[in-house]
């Protein structure tokens, strides 16, 4: 079962997994990416995950084996504006899979999913400082604003169910992935903006690229969430991350190749946001070790498939409006 399969990372994992011949029951509710390509590929049931009563049918119903729940308020600016459905989708909803996990096993004890609760890296916030990156999971939880909040108590319910409950789950802390599909991030803003920059000549518009990050590809993310799946030890908290940071200033050159020239761009004083975490960029050691995952596809490659797919959108909807 995928909860948010209709957000970037859960449509990928839909994907790989019935590519795969799994059994699949996959829920939305309020879809976060462009469903072109996805809608009618991928069955999807409509889920509200702050609805218990739903999401206990559901699982009651189909009683999966593997639970990957990703459904989620998932951008700290919108935790700013709106932390009330923030901290109610991201921590109620968690409670109500655990919860319905329980109420099924007090009808059917014999079942025991494995449930990978899609955490962020946003959980270790004022933590994450130069000198202490990369980051491992034993640093302390300082999150920096509503969205880290709610990631924070999501991540700890998950352990609390697993101590107190006995429910078999991963804490999947995952730091910044991206692909096509995605949006509002930098690579995603970055690869609209040279698709435009090319098209009309229009700059493209970018804020602070001096900050670092650890950019992984949704493939390798999904891989270490399925990973997870079968070989991780319940109950503890597991970092997702690329192998190295880099500066966003160097996303601009890659982009660049990949579109084949150079484009203009400008630095918009509107994007400069008043603090930026100097660094992201989190530890793997502990998920290797247990797993065997490794990240595979270099960054140049995702930003040639986010670029090429951001492509193709801007010409469906050109043809789309003649």
């Amino acid at each position: 079962m995928i909860t948010g399969a209709a957000g970037m990372m859960g449509s990928h994992l839909a994907e790989r997994l019935m590519a795969r011949g799994e059994d699949l029951v996959t829920t939305y509710f309020e879809p976060t990416i462009d469903m072109r390509g996805v809608e009618g590929v991928i069955p999807m049931i409509e889920l509200d995950v702050r609805d218990y009563g739903a999401v206990h049918a559901l699982i009651d119903e189909h009683r999966p084996d593997v639970i990957h729940h990703l459904a989620a308020q998932s951008l700290p600016t919108v935790s700013w504006v709106d932390p009330w459905t923030t901290l109610d989708t991201n921590s109620m909803g968690t409670i109500n899979i655990f919860e319905a996990i329980k109420k099924v096993r007090a009808v059917d004890p014999s079942y025991d999913p494995m449930v990978v609760v899609a955490c962020s890296s946003a959980a270790y916030g004022a933590s994450m400082t130069p000198d202490r990156v990369p980051i491992d999971e034993e640093a302390p939880l300082l999150p920096m604003h509503p969205y880290g909040v709610s990631k924070v108590a999501q991540d700890l319910l998950a352990f609390q169910y697993h101590l107190n409950a006995g429910v078999r789950c991963i804490r999947a802390r995952i730091f910044n992935c991206t692909g096509p599909r995605k949006r509002n991030d930098v690579v995603s803003d970055f690869g609209r903006g040279v698709v435009r920059a090319a098209r009309t000549g229009e700059p493209l518009k970018v804020g602070n690229l001096e900050t670092r990050r650890a950019i992984i590809d949704v493939r390798d993310m999904i891989d270490a969430l399925i990973v997870l799946g079968e070989k991780g030890r319940p109950g503890e908290a597991y970092n997702i991350c690329a192998e190295t940071a880099v500066q966003i200033k160097e996303l601009l050159p890659l982009y660049f190749a990949a579109l084949g020239r150079d484009v203009p761009w400008v630095v918009a004083p509107e994007l400069i946001r008043p603090s930026d975490e100097a660094i992201i960029f989190g530890s793997t050691a502990k998920l290797r070790a247990d797993t065997g995952w490794k990240p595979k596809i270099p960054l140049a490659q995702t930003l040639a498939d986010v670029l090429a797919y951001e492509m193709a959108l801007a010409e469906a909807d050109e043809a789309a409006r003649q």
